[in-house]
């Protein structure tokens, strides 16, 4: 177990929401749990929120950001918005149920 870290309101604005696809599930077979982040979250931001909401020990932080498409709705051009997510692995024996919340 990581040591308890007091969270604040900036560790709630650097973890977004958690991605549940078939992806992140097999990944969490891995001890991998994947979260969307703001574009200008940092690494060192995303471990510190992980550790202090979920008292947990992080390993690595690993991110990529999707660049959002470029879509039609009813003849008008419409851009999707881009996205950032980190794939957080967490020390051995460490887990997070992201189907409880916070």
């Amino acid at each position: 177990m990581a040591t308890k870290t007091k969270a604040s309101a900036k560790h709630y604005d650097a973890i977004l929401a958690p991605v549940i696809t078939e992806k992140s599930t097999l990944l969490s077979e891995d001890g991998k749990v994947v979260f969307h982040v703001p574009l200008s979250a940092t690494k060192t931001e995303i471990k510190d929120a992980v550790e202090a909401l979920f008292n947990v020990k992080v390993t690595a932080v690993n991110t990529l950001v999707t660049k959002g498409k470029t879509k039609r709705f009813r003849g008008i051009k419409g851009r999707r918005s881009d996205e950032k997510k980190a794939v957080i692995t967490l020390a051995e024996g460490d887990s997070i149920d992201v189907t409880t919340g916070l």
